[in-house]
């Protein structure tokens, strides 16, 4: 009865509170973020969803606020994460406020507050088929693995919690206790970027580095991930 009907209810009150009493900050950064990035402060990107009844993970717009700016190379590249990383994009990533426009994803029905965190549609392409087994739900704002490591726990890991949170039974219970934890994690500004990272490294690109898929396959898969989303 808590996942079919409740979870969605306390989705919904809780986000709606949320975005009433953090509007001010929402609008503050929403400002400065204009002026820091030079332009659009918002980050759209799209993201992996629960399965529909065709078994296939909907494709949404995941929403964030732009903690990296557009500076490109001379031949109009973009420039590496690190350059193109600024003084607000690391305070906001490391308060988590970068993830305040996800609310609206949950409003959306996107999200959930709690559930396995949306990865990139080309980490998605490169997950087997008990990995992808997270998108029986939809995503969170924070989850299992969030708790248990975020950043710095590897992806097998993360995928382990998130298989864990579904299996074990989501309970009310259960995500609240995920909420408390998470709101510690926040405040302590514990495991934002994996140690020694600006950003986290992608899932294809760690199996590529760890010799656990060839080039071809991991060359293929990024073409699918591109096909998926229309790039």
């Amino acid at each position: 009865m808590y996942v079919k009907f409740f979870k969605r209810v306390l989705d919904l009150l809780l986000s709606v509170v949320a975005l009433i009493v953090l509007s001010p900050i929402f609008l503050i950064l929403t400002l400065v973020g204009a002026v820091a990035m030079r332009g659009n402060p918002f980050f759209f990107q799209s993201r992996p969803g629960k399965k529909g009844k065709d078994g296939k993970e909907k494709i949404f717009k995941l929403i964030k606020f732009r903690t990296m700016s557009n500076k490109k190379d001379k031949d109009g590249n973009l420039l590496p994460d690190g350059m193109r990383l600024n003084r607000y994009g690391i305070i906001l990533r490391s308060t988590s406020l970068d993830e305040l426009p996800e609310l609206l994803n949950i409003l959306r029905g996107d999200m959930s507050i709690v559930g396995p965190r949306p990865q990139l549609v080309r980490d998605m392409v490169f997950m087997n088929e008990e990995q992808r087994h997270r998108h029986d739900v939809r995503p969170g704002l924070t989850g299992f693995a969030q708790i248990n490591g975020r950043n710095n726990i590897t992806w097998e890991q993360k995928f382990k919690y998130d298989i864990q949170y579904i299996d074990n039974g989501i309970t009310f219970v259960g995500d609240v206790k995920i909420i408390l934890r998470t709101v510690g994690k926040v405040f302590k500004r514990s495991d934002t970027v994996r140690e020694g990272t600006v950003s986290d490294m992608d899932f294809g690109d760690w199996l590529l580095k760890e010799s656990k898929v060839s080039r071809e396959t991991y060359d293929a898969k990024q073409k699918e991930a591109k096909d998926l989303i229309g790039v």
